[in-house]
């Protein structure tokens, strides 16, 4: 029986944390409840890094190193290592978000490769991971989406965007490390699940090497999966997702709203809960052929995938199915689970403190707009503080 109290223990849950972290993400998660805050400091982080202000210490030395693991994977090791003293995996991902030059896409394939090679004699790394816009330009990914005919230089885009997905799954498969792939805005995301299941059709026919993201606030998910799942066993080879709930919601709706089309978002909470367990069940009713990560920060989905998997007799290590939550945030869940023996691993992000900026303005607005899951943090860690102090 799955106890219903398992997130509740806060000294397994920041074990790891000393007093002043402690105190430092307390003081992070009050900053982050405050909305006007947030709004104001990150359009003065904007401003103060954009006219080459020193603020790179600051920044480091309070979010940056609450949310990231470090610069670059060397500096991310003692994270980590600790870590996975607590039975926690990691995914190191490279957050770099919003380039547009080719030579940048090349250099983040580089950075991806190295990174899975990296992992490959890393026991504590068993995943690699991307995001498709880190790839290629945007303007190309919406074009293929919508269908619309490339020109020339574009079609070239295209093709050198192919042929970094294929040089990474390469890679990966080589050194039988898992491949993740993330999710991103709806209106690229069509040309995106298109590649990646060309990736799967090509490299997963023995083993689970690359893995998609479902975003599951969108309300075609389910039956957008159900299609890929048809596919994948008529074409022989075997799926992976990772389903989250979604990082675009307000943006989805306010293009949607903008450009005259239906809103792809679930009207409300509960139905993108719904949905999201629904996905979850679907998945975990077809292991042989899908595999899951289920990668979020709700405890009540987490509960009701442990159950499930109590249900129909599965290990707790069942190697076919994952926990993922971000690093610096809902340690309850991932070290609780951790220390009941279930598969975990940390999203842990990094790059140049600059670089990784948008990354973790998104978090902070992210965070602002999911009042409940900041005041569970911030109750948490009030509960271990006052703990210690006994």
């Amino acid at each position: 029986m799955i106890s219903k109290q398992l997130f509740e223990n806060t000294e397994v849950a920041f074990r790891l944390k000393s007093d002043s972290e402690l105190e430092r993400a307390y003081f992070l998660f009050r900053m982050i409840a405050n909305e006007p805050l947030v709004k104001i400091g990150t359009a003065v982080t904007k401003f103060a890094l954009n006219i080459h202000l020193p603020v790179e210490g600051l920044i480091r030395s309070t979010v940056f190193d609450h949310f990231c693991g470090g610069v670059n994977q060397a500096d991310c090791m003692p994270v980590v290592d600790k870590v996975y003293d607590a039975g926690v995996y990691s995914v190191l991902d490279y957050s770099v978000e919003g380039k547009e030059e080719e030579e940048q896409f090349d250099r983040a394939r580089d950075q991806i490769i190295e990174l899975t090679y990296f992992a490959r004699d890393k026991e504590a790394m068993p995943f690699s991971v991307f995001k498709p816009t880190g790839l290629g330009r945007f303007h190309v990914w919406h074009k293929v989406t919508d269908g619309k005919e490339l020109t020339e230089s574009e079609q070239g885009e295209w093709d050198r965007i192919v042929a970094r997905y294929e040089a990474i799954c390469d890679v990966a498969r080589e050194c039988d490390v898992t491949l993740l792939i993330d999710a991103e805005d709806m209106w690229m995301q069509k040309a995106a699940d298109e590649l990646c299941e060309a990736m799967m059709a090509k490299y997963n026919t023995e083993k689970v090497v690359v893995w998609d993201t479902l975003q599951c606030y969108r309300h075609d998910r389910l039956e957008h999966l159900k299609q890929r799942h048809a596919r994948a066993k008529a074409g022989g080879y075997k799926t992976g997702f990772k389903i989250v709930r979604g990082a675009y919601m307000e943006k989805e709706r306010e293009r949607a709203e903008e450009y005259g089309y239906p809103s792809p978002i679930c009207k409300n909470k509960e139905e993108t809960d719904t949905n999201f367990n629904e996905i979850m069940k679907y998945i975990l009713d077809n292991l042989d052929d899908i595999h899951l990560f289920v990668g979020s920060h709700n405890e009540e989905s987490s509960y009701l995938c442990m159950e499930i998997m109590e249900e129909k007799g599965l290990a707790k290590n069942d190697p076919r199915i994952w926990f993922g939550q971000l690093y610096g945030m809902s340690d309850h869940i991932s070290y609780n689970l951790a220390d009941e023996g279930y598969n975990v691993a940390k999203y842990i992000p990094f790059g140049p403190v600059k670089d990784v900026m948008p990354y973790l303005i998104r978090r902070a607005e992210e965070n602002t707009s999911v009042s409940g899951q900041t005041s569970r943090e911030l109750n948490l860690l009030k509960t271990e503080k006052e703990r210690r102090r006994l």
